[in-house]
């Protein structure tokens, strides 16, 4: 299939999922997720899942989806809160070293050391010196990770301004979610155009063979939920994978190509 090909496939509309389907596929899918971390345990292999995108993007519910009937010995989710003042004074990279997964652990970071590339710009929270460094030394950074045995996967998750407007208000209305609200959450509307700047900065920079992103088209929570583990399981060995059930849409999840960009294929 050519590019003109994959881009006519990527602009069909995707049908709705019902609640139904969508709970049964969600099964079947976590028992797949049982079998990978079988697989990994016995194997010794290291996990990195990196989780992006803008505020209220799903972040959360994709990552709660996958990690809901595995093991929490060798599962850890990584959420890490604003750097402290050593922190500040430290190598970049630093405070994240000591969570990466070692041997037959499954880590899943919310959010990950491309908040320099996008939140911290955007909201002036690092130096342009700072933000240049990042950019020229995060590629061989993962470079290392990968090199070292680490297997990273890295989704950007990406949504309307109309749906996040919606999810931004539902939140502040549940209370239930209450935690989930941040000062930087006003700021998410208002600054639309520079974060999604940054996000094409970030994407068209840090995008290679070595540690490609992949693009999940988020709008839909439960389709983009589904489609991420489908893609998370066809990319990762285990034994007695279920290859049809695991086949993701490519209208949903596909991997990054700058004429995203060029073509206005990201949400702006």
């Amino acid at each position: 299939m050519n590019k003109k090909d994959t881009k006519k496939e990527a602009d069909e509309p995707v049908p709705q999922i019902s609640k139904k389907d969508y709970e049964d596929t969600l099964y079947k899918l976590q028992v797949e997720l049982v079998k990978l971390q079988r697989h990994f345990i016995k194997c010794g292999d290291k996990i990195l899942v990196i989780f992006e995108g803008r505020d209220a993007a799903g972040k959360d519910g994709a990552i709660k989806r996958i990690i809901q009937h595995l093991s929490p010995r060798e599962t850890r989710v990584v959420a890490l809160g604003k750097p402290s003042d050593r922190d500040r004074s430290s190598w970049y990279f630093q405070r994240y070293i000591s969570h990466l997964p070692a041997a037959q652990e499954l880590v899943l970071f919310n959010r990950s050391w491309y908040n320099r590339a996008g939140v911290e710009p955007v909201m002036g929270f690092c130096t342009h010196a700072e933000y240049e460094e990042f950019m020229s030394s995060v590629p061989e950074f993962e470079n290392m990770l990968v090199r070292s045995g680490i297997k990273l996967l890295k989704y950007y998750l990406d949504i309307s301004k109309s749906e996040q407007a919606e999810r931004l208000e539902d939140r502040k209305r549940n209370p239930l979610a209450q935690w989930k609200i941040s000062a930087l959450d006003q700021h998410a509307l208002k600054k639309w155009k520079e974060y999604g700047l940054a996000r094409d900065k970030m994407l068209a920079h840090t995008h290679n063979l070595t540690s490609p992103w992949t693009i999940v088209h988020a709008d839909d929570k439960q389709l983009a939920r589904i489609n991420i583990i489908k893609d998370l399981l066809g990319r990762l060995d285990y034994v007695d994978k279920d290859e049809r059930l695991i086949l993701p849409d490519k209208r949903v999840v596909m991997p990054f190509d700058i004429s995203f960009i060029e073509e206005g294929r990201l949400a702006s």
